[in-house]
């Protein structure tokens, strides 16, 4: 009687402590430069560091860290999931966030390439290291 208790506790402080997938996208700053005079707008170039993992039992499914190399891409084009579309705009270089993306702004119920599963929730670790301003837009 003893274990059953101890294990139906264990259960109750598992399902406490385990976390509902994400409804939105989540945007966590957790490293802002002192000049952030330029933030990326929608159709700059830039280059980001990432490391992504899964939001329900955090394993890695890939990092530009592991290649030495930053994806470039034009932001808010539809060339990256929209979590990160949506997730990296305002960001200044050297700017880290990390974003919590929910199923719906990643890969949905496709999945991807056989390390993401179908519905899943997805967390990337973000580093801004190259942004080329198109627009010549400054903010404070």
């Amino acid at each position: 009687m003893y274990l059953l208790g101890l294990f139906s506790a264990l259960l109750f402080a598992l399902a406490v402590v385990a976390k509902d997938p994400p409804t939105e996208l989540q945007i966590d700053v957790t490293f802002k430069p002192e000049d952030c005079s330029v933030t990326a707008k929608p159709g700059d170039q830039i280059k980001v560091h990432y490391t992504g993992t899964l939001f329900d039992n955090g394993n890695k499914f890939d990092s530009s860290y592991d290649r030495g190399q930053p994806l470039p891409l034009t932001l808010g084009v539809g060339q990256v999931i929209r979590g990160w579309d949506q997730g990296l705009q305002g960001m200044c270089k050297f700017e880290k966030r990390t974003l919590t993306i929910p199923s719906s702004m990643a890969y949905g119920s496709r999945g991807a390439g056989g390390v993401i599963p179908p519905n899943a929730a997805l967390v990337f670790e973000t580093e801004l290291v190259e942004l080329d301003s198109k627009t010549g837009h400054n903010e404070l």
